[in-house]
């Protein structure tokens, strides 16, 4: 863990139990600005824990320390972290244009409406979703819906973005597809992230860097090129 990190995750740790046993999640690790760190490991290995813990969504032990761009963190609400989330499935609001779902959190923090289209019209446009901005959420693709999704997390900027196996539901070849497609855009827009996946190919494409994770602890870590399915298999039961 570098200490100097834009984001650093310091004595995390936290007990929990699931239907066949109980264990502690116990880690540090840092990533650099810009970067893109998949965390990966078998069910059950903590790993969407962490984004939760991180994201303010669950309480963690006393001790730890969350550290983003030289701000603790720690105790902050969700809402005041400064960070995106992009779940499994999209959470779009049905009742809204797509281009009001993706400019509502400008919306909400007071920019005038004018202003927020124009820079979700701008997103749609990088997204490949130019046409889109009158459609409702019940007539996107999964696809569709998960480009939108994350144009709603970067429309606000925020500092650190976490991706929950973001394309879990979706068929292989549109996995791939967008697996490339958004790498490309967080290597132009710069944003920082950490991914969560099961997916080897969608780590070693969409990340620098790989954590592997055995029962909440860390058990490999090494570059995306050098990851093989081998260091999750492997583990122990």
């Amino acid at each position: 863990m570098k200490k100097d990190a834009y984001f650093i995750v310091e004595n995390l740790k936290k007990t929990w139990e699931n239907a066949d046993s109980a264990f502690t999640l116990d880690i540090d690790f840092s990533v650099d600005k810009g970067e893109m760190l998949c965390i990966a490991g078998q069910s059950g290995s903590g790993k969407s824990t962490i984004l939760r813990i991180i994201s303010g969504i669950l309480p963690f032990e006393k001790g730890a320390r969350l550290v983003l761009d030289g701000k603790d963190i720690s105790t902050l609400p969700p809402g005041k972290r400064d960070i995106g989330m992009v779940f499994q499935n999209p959470t779009l609001f049905p009742h809204m244009q797509v281009e009001d779902n993706i400019a509502f959190g400008l919306i909400s923090r007071k920019f005038a409406k004018k202003d927020a289209r124009f820079r979700a019209a701008a997103l749609l446009e990088r997204f490949g979703l130019s046409g889109f901005a009158k459609r409702y959420p019940d007539s996107l693709s999964g696809g569709e819906a998960q480009r939108v999704a994350l144009a709603r997390t970067l429309i606000v900027e925020p500092k650190l973005v976490l991706f929950d196996e973001p394309f879990s539901s979706l068929d292989e070849p549109l996995r791939k597809s967008l697996a490339l497609d958004i790498r490309q855009i967080q290597r132009e827009l710069g944003f920082t992230g950490i991914l969560v996946t099961h997916d080897i190919d969608e780590a070693k494409t969409m990340s620098d860097r790989v954590i592997v994770l055995k029962k909440g602890h860390l058990f490999w870590q090494g570059a995306a090129k050098d990851f093989k399915e081998s260091h999750i298999s492997s583990l122990p039961k």
